[in-house]
């Protein structure tokens, strides 16, 4: 007996040329949030910044480039992958945080929304293609892939694109430590629905937000120099906070996700979490499987990319599923028929979620 699964059948993604290294920052004079100049040097910044991030360089997009242009560049490359005509998608979702942001502005543009840019620029004619933003943290692109998963259940849609594009170096604060952590790119996929055999694809899915006391753990502020004008804002965050938060959500969303589709954690072949901050993923690794009362943790199981790539947001999970797919991953992971997979994010809101997916 056939069964219909929701599958992602092909993905794109595209990583800027420029590579910014953490040298590069040296130019920089760092400041505290009181607008005290730190008195370490920067090797001792970029040192210790290192050792918790794992971060050594990131990436930027060239000066004329903008977030919906690099989203377009993933979203033609899934469809190319897919092998499907871009006028059979019914639904463009497009995830971000900051719209459309030019060079040496530091103002968001989302006016139209990039979903439709995006579907603008790969010439869908299809009306009944809606095209629609999703701004939900970092968690933006995990939450697209749910997001069309229910439409399609619904009988509202066969096929989506769901896109996840970033431009963060326009955002930054450059006297601000954290800078470092914040890269541009792009990913995408085609999610849709597909007669098999057996149950495969996404089989589990789990979210929440949390705003009690953690809705500003991320948010907009001032430059962190006593004269910096007010009136401009940058992405700023309470370090700390995001990850204890971190720490004790990520790993119960992840079981209660698995727990759902009925699978055990010793099936599970791959996590593919957002890439924001390597000591945090590996700590949340370690508690997921404290949850199952687990202390030994499969080698390999957690594909990193943070290293070279650095912190592209809603770009960060995609990319990776992307790379690992196409054979160019740094650490050279491979993604089986059949391997059991989760891909979990954590992000402003504060939000999490998490899916499970049978490859």
């Amino acid at each position: 007996m056939k069964v219909t699964n929701i599958m992602i059948t092909g993905t794109g993604s595209y990583v800027p040329k420029q590579v910014v290294t953490n040298q590069d920052f040296a130019q920089n004079k760092f400041f505290d949030k009181e607008g005290q100049a730190f008195e370490a040097t920067h090797e001792e910044i970029a040192n210790k910044f290192t050792a918790i991030t794992g971060i050594v360089e990131r990436r930027y997009v060239a000066e004329d480039l903008v977030a919906s242009d690099i989203g377009a560049i993933a979203s033609r490359l899934a469809i190319e992958d897919a092998g499907i005509d871009p006028e059979s998608i019914d639904q463009v979702i497009c995830a971000h945080n900051f719209g459309d942001v030019k060079i040496n502005t530091i103002q968001t543009d989302v006016l139209p929304s990039l979903a439709s840019r995006v579907k603008h620029a790969l010439g869908i004619k299809s009306p009944s293609c809606v095209a629609y933003d999703v701004l939900f943290g970092c968690p933006g692109w995990v939450q697209g892939i749910i997001q069309a998963t229910a439409f399609i259940r619904a009988g509202m849609a066969k096929r989506c694109l769901v896109v996840a594009t970033e431009t963060l170096s326009r955002v930054v604060d450059k006297h601000d430590r954290d800078a470092m952590i914040f890269a541009d790119g792009a990913g995408a996929c085609i999610v849709e629905a597909v007669e098999g055999d057996e149950v495969e694809g996404i089989i589990g899915m789990e979210a929440g937000t949390w705003t009690e006391t953690e809705a500003n753990y991320l948010f907009m502020g001032k430059g962190n120099t006593e004269d910096a004008d007010p009136r401009v804002r940058y992405i700023k965050m309470h370090g700390r906070k995001i990850y204890e938060f971190a720490l004790t959500k990520v790993p119960q969303a992840m079981k209660s996700c698995l727990d759902k589709a009925g699978v055990d954690i010793h099936d599970v072949k791959k996590i593919l979490i957002h890439q924001a901050n390597e000591k945090m993923d590996h700590e949340i690794i370690r508690r997921l499987f404290r949850l199952y009362k687990e202390r030994e943790i499969p080698e390999g199981i957690m594909p990193m990319s943070i290293h070279k790539l650095g912190n592209s947001s809603v770009a960060t999970v995609p990319t990776l599923l992307d790379q690992i797919r196409r054979g160019t991953s740094e650490e050279h992971h491979e993604i089986n028929k059949g391997d059991m997979i989760v891909l979990a994010s954590v992000g402003a809101g504060m939000n999490v979620n998490a899916i499970a997916y049978r490859y």
